[in-house]
This record gives structure tokens, sequence and C-alpha cells, in this order.
């Protein structure tokens, strides 16, 4: 590299988005992603003995996929070779691979080939791939963002570890920021800068765990800051909201306004409003609310309050925390959404949860009787010479694949635990029930 190169690298160094600058250099300055970097962690152990093997990261934009490539590059004796997906053909990928061949052979030197978002190459690009990875020409390690048993060849993904990085916590986005406001040599550490707690809070909350996301956002406010008399720049809450495009939502996810948002959200959805759902549901989401929170929230509410007025109202709630599980934000606010329309347009009755609480209570204040003769169980060797099972009658070998008997014990015979409704899919179980007993439970009618 001539002075020319070098002062023209240097230059795009410091005109580099802050995120780009402050990437860490070494293990030490890498925040988050304990549970792969900390210590006596497998992968850094890997890392600084200089052993590694073909690997995948795998996590959500902003968590530390490239920085941990970077840390890898700074630190190995192998040759570090970056290539980005998007722009990379398979003719780049081959001569890549050709001069890696020529690396080994000649100075016994390894080459690790970093492919950013190598969910965007094509079967073919990974096709020719494989055989250099397989016969240890390069070291890989693939970063994306997509879940990579689907978009990864199966024969490449057989011959590397994949590592999952979590989104950052907040605690980690606050030291990452607070380094970047302070550090002189790659940072904003040369401007003087006062960021008010709320501020920082705020641009912390909204990042959702990314990074680059949060820096840039600091980043902009810092630059689009004039300073003060004092030739301070003061970051307020009003040039935060700016900066991300996102207003700050009164929100306390740990006081009053987390209770007081989910009990109005829960009481829309029992209270069959789905205007009213769609806003604190809404609002929770934009204030950084825990998504996983509302669903188990909606969940509960589907057998609570809804029950089996329409029994899909808790495969819905439950397929909606499965499918957020599996697409994450922002995108897993649609079935969250979808869920929370569903069963706020749902028949409501609550006498499932009447119902269990009533068979509670009976377990816990009355005399258990003892289990029916009939009904216990007669398979093991001896139960015949003890009566056991003796009378069962079996329902499928009779009309209806139903026969009227006893399955309560004795002292609990005709208590009443389910009382269904008359709305919903519960006027057909009351429909059997009166078919079946000869009558139905009434007394949910005057309560």
């Amino acid at each position: 590299m001539n002075l020319f190169d070098y002062s023209k690298e240097e230059q795009l160094k410091k005109s580099a988005p802050l995120a780009a600058r402050m990437r860490p250099r070494t293990l030490d300055e890498y925040i988050g992603q304990e549970h792969l970097v900390g210590p006596g962690k497998l992968l850094r152990r890997a890392i600084q003995a200089d052993r590694l093997s073909s690997m995948i990261f795998y996590g959500p934009p902003g968590t530390g996929k490239t920085a941990l490539a970077k840390v890898i590059a700074e630190t190995t004796s192998s040759h570090f070779v970056q290539l980005n997906a998007v722009s990379a053909g398979i003719n780049d990928l081959r001569k890549l691979i050709e001069e890696a061949g020529q690396r080994l052979g000649m100075w016994q030197q390894r080459t690790i080939l970093f492919i950013d978002e190598i969910h965007r190459f094509n079967k073919s690009q990974q096709d020719a791939l494989l055989p250099a990875v397989e016969e240890g020409t390069v070291i890989l390690i693939g970063a994306t963002t997509e879940n990579p048993y689907f978009e990864v060849n199966g024969a490449l993904l057989s011959r590397s570890q994949i590592f999952c990085l979590h989104p950052l916590e907040p605690d980690h986005l606050r030291t990452i920021l607070q380094a970047a406001i302070k550090d002189e040599e790659r940072g904003l550490g040369g401007m003087k800068i006062a960021i008010s707690d709320e501020a920082l809070t705020h641009i912390i909350d909204v990042a959702n765990g990314d990074a680059r996301r949060a820096l840039n956002a600091l980043e902009l406010a810092v630059l689009t800051t004039d300073p003060q008399k004092d030739g301070v720049r003061y970051i307020t809450l009003e040039v935060a909201e700016e900066s991300i495009q996102r207003r700050a939502i009164r929100y306390d996810k740990a006081g009053d306004q987390h209770y007081d948002v989910i009990s109005a959200f829960i009481k829309s959805l029992r209270g069959s409003d789905p205007d009213a759902a769609l806003h604190w549901l809404a609002r929770m989401l934009e204030a950084g609310e825990d998504p996983r929170f509302i669903a188990r929230r909606m969940i509960i509410l589907a057998a609570e309050d809804i029950g089996l007025a329409d029994p899909q109202a808790l495969v819905v709630a439950v397929a909606a925390a499965q499918a957020f599980e599996f697409v994450g934000m922002p995108e897993g606010r649609l079935p969250l959404a979808q869920a929370a329309v569903y069963l706020a347009c749902a028949e409501k009755s609550n006498a499932v949860i009447k119902g269990i609480d009533r068979a509670i209570n009976d377990v816990r204040q009355k005399p258990l009787g003892s289990v029916p003769v009939h009904l216990r169980d007669a398979h093991y060797p001896g139960a015949a010479k003890l009566g056991q099972g003796k009378g069962y009658l079996y329902p499928h070998h009779f009309p209806g694949n139903y026969i009227k008997q006893q399955y309560l014990p004795d002292n609990l015979v005709g208590v009443a635990y389910y009382q269904p409704y008359a709305n919903g899919y519960e006027k057909e179980i009351r429909r059997r029930m009166k078919e079946r007993h000869g009558g139905c439970h009434d007394q949910n009618k005057s309560e």
C-alpha cells in the first residue's frame, strides 16, 4: 500500500458512520452475546486459540454478527477475506477459493472467508463453496438475519457450527452508546455532549436491541444539534425523538403504565371492542413492551373469558404466539393484531374458569371420595381378583358412543362444575348435556 492509498483509507475510516467506526477491535471491547463469547465459552476459547472451524452467525440486524467477524479478523493469524453476498458473483467466489488454495499450498496459511448476508447466495453459489469448506481450503464464517436452516444449503450447514445471536439488552446498548460519546479517537469524544437520561433511554428503547440503529440515531442527534454558547451540544428527548423518528410514549414497563395499559387491553378484549384492543396493543408495542408478555396474556384471556363459547380462540392465541417467535418484530405485530381482533370479536364465556375454580374449591375443602370401583385401573396382575374396574361400561360399545354411568366420587354425585352459557358454541354443548343428562345446569343464568 502506498502513501496515497494509506491516506485515502484513513480518510474513509474517519468519514465512516459512527456504527462502523465503533466496531469492537478485540473481544474485550465486544459488548453482549455473553452466551457465545463470555469468559470460558466455546467460541471465545476458539477465537483466542485461533482454532476456528466453519460457522454461521444467525441473528437480527445490529446484534454484532459482522462485529464479531471483524474481531476474528483482528486476532487470527489466518488470511481474512470478506465478501458481501449481495454484490459478489460466483466468479468472485471461485477466484477467492483458488487464491486460498494457493496460499495454503505455498505458505501453509489458512484463509477465513467471511460472507455477509450469506442467505442471499443462490444454490449454485453455495454449491461452489461447499468443496472448499469440506476440504478445509477456506474456513467459512457466514452472517445471516434469516433462519439458516431454511436459507442455507443443508450440506453446508452440516459442516458448520450455528451460533445464534440475540437482540442486545438495554444495558448493552447503554454501554455502547456511552462508549461512543466518550471515545475521542473513533467516537464523538471530540465534541462536548450532554445527553439527558430520557433521551438516551428513548434511543435504547426504540432501537429494540439493534446497536447499529442506536448508534446511527445518536450520531444524527449530535451532528444536527448546534452547540450552545458554552460549546455543549444538549441532546434532549425531543432531539432523540426526531433522530430516531419515533415519539416517546409515556410508559413505564415496571410501573403503573405497564399494569394500566395491559389492564385496558384485556378489558377491551373481554368487552368485545376490537378498535380499543388494537389501540392498546399498538401503544404497548410502540412503547417497547415485551410482545411475548402480550401474547401470554391473550392466551390466558382466550381460556378464561372465551373458553368453549369459541373453541378456536385458544388455537388462534397460541398460533399468534408461535408465529411471533418465528418471524419476530416488526412483522410479529401482524399475528398479534389478528389474534387481538379475533378474541375481541369472539363470543364470550367464563364457564370454564368458573368450572375449574369450583372443582379446586371442592378438592381443597370437601372430603376426597374414593375412586368408584368401576373406574379403577384393571390392567395390572391381580386387579380382577380385587374387583378393580368391574362394572365399567365402555362408551364405544353403545349407540352414539355414550352411556350414562357414575364418574364422580360418591360424595360428589350430582355436583355441577361446568355450567355452559347459551351463547356461541356453548349453546351446542348445552344441547348435548341436556340430551345426555336429561337437563342442563343453569346456575350461570342468574350470575
